[in-house]
Order: C-alpha cells, then sequence, then structure tokens
C-alpha cells in the first residue's frame, strides 16, 4: 500500500492557468532557503507536509544534481504547486549566459509525449484510427502489419533511423527529414532487418518520426504547427517550440561532460521523436493538463497510460507515448526520459500522489535520471529497476 504521510482532507479546482511560485529563484551560490523563510501565499499543502516536500527535493539536488555539477532546470511540483525550484549553469558555458526559467532546452525524447498526444487528439477527433495501418496514411511504406498503434507503444518491428541510415550509406553532410527518413525505409527495405509487427517492444525513434508524418498528412499542417496550435499556444507554454532549421540561431546547444558542445549532426532536423524544447514551468502546464484540465477525454488517457508490452517480468513497461511503473497495488508511474547530445531529461508523473519531477539538463548528467531517488518522499515507490533513457 501508499504510505499516508500526512492525513488531509482538501478540495481545489485546478485549471490549465493556474501556477502558483512558492519558492524563489537562487544564484548557485546562495545557499538554499530554510523551510520556514519559504513563502507560499497560496497553498493547499499543509505546512509540514509541504516541509517535507521542500526538504527532500533541497537534499537531492543538493546531494545529487549540485554536486554533479547540473547544469539546467529543476522543478518539483505537489498539488499543482510549486514546492521547489532550481535553476543552475549557463545557456552557453563559458559565458555570463545564465539558465533561467525563460530558458528552453531540448527535450529529447520527453518530445515523444507531444507527439503521442497529438494523435491521440487527432483520434479523438476521428481524424484517425489509431488501429488503422500506416500504409494507409504514408504512401509506399512497405511494412505490413504495422499500426499507428505499434508506433506509439514501439511495437512496430521497424529499424532505428538513428542508427541504421549511417550504416547503408547515407551522407553524414546532407541533413536528413523526416521524409528523408519514410523514403529510406521504402528505398532500402530488402537491406534492413524488421521484426514481426506487435510481437516485441523494441524502443525506436524512427516510430515517433513517422507519427510526425502522419500528424502532418491527417492535420493539413506541418508538425511544429500543430503542435504549438494545438498545445503550446493554448497552453501559455510560451517558451516552447518545435525545432526547424530556422530556428538555428534561437536554440540553444548542448555539452558533454567535459563543457564541450556537441555538435550538431545529420540528425538534428527529424521531429517528432525529439526537438520540442521547453522549460520545466511550461512543461508543468502541459501535467497540469493532463491531470487536471479537459484537453482529453479521460478513456484516452486511460489507453495512453495502458501496459501493452508483457513479454518480460518487471514493473517496467510503455503505454501510448509514456514510459511507467507498474506496482502491485495497481499504483503507477507515468514519465518519460530523454537524452540527446548533451541534453538528459525526466518528467515524472506521479499520478495517485498529485506530484511531478521534472528535471533539463544542457551539460550531460547520469545524475539526472536518479530522479527515481525522489519518489518516495511521496509514496511506497520502491524499485531496483533502471529508469534510464
Amino acid at each position: 500500500m501508499r504510505k499516508i504521510l500526512y492525513p488531509f482532507l482538501f478540495i481545489v479546482l485546478y485549471t490549465s492557468g493556474c501556477y502558483y511560485t512558492t519558492i524563489k529563484k537562487k544564484d548557485k551560490t546562495t545557499p538554499l532557503p530554510t523551510v520556514d523563510s519559504v513563502t507560499h501565499p497560496v497553498t493547499t499543502i499543509p505546512k509540514d507536509e509541504f516541509r517535507h516536500y521542500y526538504n527532500a527535493a533541497a537534499d537531492f539536488y543538493e546531494n545529487v544534481l549540485e554536486k554533479s555539477h547540473f547544469s539546467g532546470e529543476f522543478l518539483v511540483v505537489k498539488k499543482g504547486e510549486i514546492v521547489f525550484e532550481k535553476y543552475a549553469g549557463h545557456a552557453h558555458i563559458g559565458t555570463n549566459d545564465l539558465i533561467t526559467a525563460d530558458s528552453p532546452l531540448h527535450l529529447a525524447s520527453v518530445s515523444k509525449t507531444f507527439t503521442a498526444m497529438a494523435t491521440l487528439k487527432l483520434w479523438e477527433e476521428g481524424k484517425l484510427d489509431i488501429h488503422d495501418e500506416v500504409s494507409k496514411y504514408l504512401t509506399g511504406f512497405p511494412y505490413k502489419g504495422v499500426t499507428i498503434k505499434t508506433l506509439l507503444n514501439h511495437r512496430s518491428g521497424l529499424p532505428n533511423y538513428v542508427h541504421v541510415m549511417e550504416q547503408l550509406g547515407w551522407n553524414r553532410n546532407r541533413i536528413a527529414y523526416n521524409s528523408d527518413v519514410l523514403q529510406f525505409l521504402i528505398d532500402n527495405k530488402k537491406k534492413l532487418q524488421a521484426n514481426t509487427p506487435d510481437r516485441s517492444f523494441h524502443y525506436c525513434n524512427t516510430n515517433y518520426a513517422l507519427l510526425a508524418l502522419i500528424i502532418e498528412k491527417v492535420s493539413g499542417i506541418p508538425y511544429p504547427q500543430y503542435i504549438q496550435e494545438t498545445f503550446f499556444g493554448p497552453l501559455g507554454m510560451t517558451n516552447s517550440y518545435v525545432f526547424t532549421m530556422s530556428d538555428s540561431a534561437r536554440s540553444l546547444p548542448s555539452y558533454n561532460y567535459k563543457n564541450q558542445r556537441e555538435q550538431f549532426t545529420f540528425l538534428d532536423a527529424v521531429y517528432g521523436d525529439k526537438n520540442v524544447y521547453s522549460t520545466v514551468r511550461d512543461l508543468k502546464k502541459w501535467d497540469s493538463v493532463l491531470s487536471y484540465g479537459n484537453m482529453f477525454r479521460q478513456s484516452t488517457l486511460d489507453s495512453a497510460y495502458t501496459s501493452y508490452s508483457h513479454e518480460k517480468k518487471g514493473i517496467k513497461n510503455y503505454g501510448l507515448g509514456w514510459r511507467m511503473l507498474e506496482y502491485s497495488n495497481d499504483d503507477k508511474i507515468i514519465y518519460h526520459n530523454g537524452w540527446w547530445h548533451g541534453n538528459n531529461t525526466v518528467f515524472a508523473r506521479l499520478i495517485q500522489d498529485s506530484a511531478t519531477i521534472i528535471i533539463l539538463g544542457n551539460r550531460y548528467n547520469r545524475n539526472i535520471y536518479q530522479a527515481k531517488k525522489l519518489f518516495n518522499a511521496f509514496g511506497n515507490y520502491d524499485t531496483d529497476e533502471d529508469t534510464d533513457e
């Protein structure tokens, strides 16, 4: 059973526009405030409970992130309220350009949550059927039995374009786009090894590059525009965008653990599987509409949060665009991690306990994935399973 840390009764009305700033941002050189100095003028969280969450998050930041020279954004939310918020490092390492609440960072595979929910939104609207084969939407797609649903839950059996394009002779000096990924699958079908659809789980970026093309085909507009008009604009996610080549001047770079800048590669223009840029504050809005809003039917969310791969024992599984940890008491953690170049990210949602942990980094740091150490501050979520990207 989940631990109930403090008994309380509350009734609160959440909307996608209600967000509370409870922690003042501090410079890295400034000590973290004591909980008694933290002001939260609008709160439904009892003081002692707030102190517990704040202290757990502060301890994690100090002993896991800060000690590993974290550069990025860190936010912890409970019941829609911010209990801890921290920004550290530089948007451009070696300069005085500090990371702030308005610094969009590459979400890496957390981008997949937007692609999945965009696909499911079109399904709700009757504009596509996730049970349809991909070939119905993408002309020339040569793999029979691959459905939109098997793209969403990574059971398509398709090869990962990130690994095979260069292996089969793609010119690294030529930038690849989503349409190139599709054409590559068509042109190289005889050379590529694909597994039988819906036989097993195989995490594959190709799936989400193709989903972006399907979204474009069905909506009639480019994927970046669809995401902007459907999610970012209505939710007030003003610091979020989908990267295209026209964004090259404004997109923030990432760095390896040696503080060396990661270079742009021929794979960096493909979107859907990656290339959403956002902030922890904007992702809080994304989490809020998923948790408390009415943008999606409950049946759609239930489908997204259902596990579809049971070939292996364990609590880890994958839904429709979401990783999950499933516990024996029917509790779930709905999350997604990401890793692309020097960016690594965590977006973890503890649904039953109304808690969310968001970490975005622009300097590679594996300790970001230790966010699971914070889970037990909110409930009984013990697990030894790896939750890396």
